[in-house]
């Protein structure tokens, strides 16, 4: 059964997030996002979609890039390490995304990241990462 590209999203979102505490490298981060529910699957190695594994991989290799981009974008008071680790992973992801990963149009990257910040965080932090979001999409 193939997943949607949502549920990818959210799996890659899991596996940056994780990351965050410098137990994994991308690769076991992206395994286990992608692995850990599955019924049945004791013993089997899972093979992650490679859509999974790009977004992961993209957002940590253009990471201190993401980080600039991100923290040009913040108020004045503001910093990356003040945002909260659900915000601060959201935005990575979106920004690669948005960004980096041709294969998605800007927009729709821009929606999913949204939807995902809805489901993870709150209204207000899902107005604050589109405000930061929306200035990276081109019309």
């Amino acid at each position: 059964m193939t997943e949607s590209r949502h549920n990818l999203r959210e799996r890659a979102f899991q596996a940056i997030f994780s990351l965050e505490f410098g137990q994994a490298d991308f690769l076991q981060a992206a395994n286990f996002a992608y692995s850990y529910d599955k019924q049945g699957q004791e013993g089997k190695e899972l093979e992650v979609p490679a859509f999974l594994l790009n977004l992961v991989k993209g957002t940590v290799d253009n990471l201190t890039e993401i980080d600039g981009l991100i923290s040009e974008n913040l108020k004045e008071k503001w910093s990356l390490e003040r945002l909260t680790l659900t915000d601060r992973s959201l935005l990575r992801l979106g920004l690669y995304e948005i960004k980096y990963h041709e294969e998605t149009p800007a927009k729709v990257a821009l929606n999913e990241v949204i939807e995902l910040t809805k489901a993870y965080s709150d209204q207000t932090s899902a107005k604050f990462i589109n405000g930061i979001l929306t200035k990276f999409v081109e019309d």
